[in-house]
């Protein structure tokens, strides 16, 4: 395949793709093809590598409705998706947390001296200087934002396989948490939800996409 053609194939998903609000709730994504989509995200990058995310494919019908009444965004979505999926962000990503000295070490693989320095010298300061980490919110909004990137990728993965999705984050997060907390998928606080997304199919085509011009987003200098 040649390099002009798959950049056509690439940018035909991204027009094909839209915010899609309703489902054919008899439709089902086949497995392989989602685990290929929630594969994409997992293989997202990270701010340092972090991974601080979770998904959590939420398939049990009386889990999407104790859902419903606290999650206003989503309420065509729900009852008629495919496959819905809550991105959660960790909450204990401080640079001197359990889960970031495991991260260096058992996932990254860097040695444990290299792995001391990091954590006291560069991301210590990163952290110092760009958060305020008494504020636990500070934290998990920089572990949140790395959450996009994995949503983003997840989205545009589906579209070139011909699957519809939809982002949302449309609902009242300290509601969701009690109702994810209670269901035992919060793993006791360690994480906290970042963003939700729904994939399926489409019931009508949707109206022709539009955009800012070229010229109205792109500047060289």
């Amino acid at each position: 395949m040649s390099s002009e053609t798959k950049r056509r194939e690439i940018l035909d998903a991204y027009r094909f793709r839209h915010a899609t609000k309703t489902f054919d709730p008899d439709r089902k994504i086949p497995a392989d093809e989602f685990d290929f989509i929630l594969e994409t995200g997992r293989l997202s990058p990270s701010s340092v590598g972090l991974e601080p995310w979770k998904f959590v494919v939420v398939q049990d019908p009386e889990l999407r409705e104790k859902m419903r009444p606290v999650s206003w965004g989503a309420q065509g979505h729900l009852p008629t998706a495919s496959h819905f999926v809550v991105i959660l962000a960790r909450r204990d990503v401080r640079y001197d947390s359990a889960y970031m000295k495991r991260q260096m070490l058992e996932v990254k693989k860097y040695p444990p001296e290299i792995v001391e320095k990091m954590m006291t010298d560069f991301y210590k300061t990163f952290q110092e200087e760009h958060m305020d980490l008494n504020d636990e919110r500070s934290l998990f909004d920089w572990a949140s934002k790395q959450t996009y990137i994995a949503l983003g990728n997840m989205m545009t993965a589906a579209a070139q396989i011909g699957i519809d999705s939809c982002p949302i984050e449309g609902f009242d997060r300290a509601k969701l948490d009690v109702v994810l907390e209670e269901a035992g998928l919060l793993e006791d606080g360690t994480y906290g939800v970042s963003v939700m997304a729904a994939f399926g199919y489409r019931t009508a085509e949707p109206r022709p996409q539009t955009r800012r011009t070229v010229d109205d987003v792109i500047r060289w200098v």
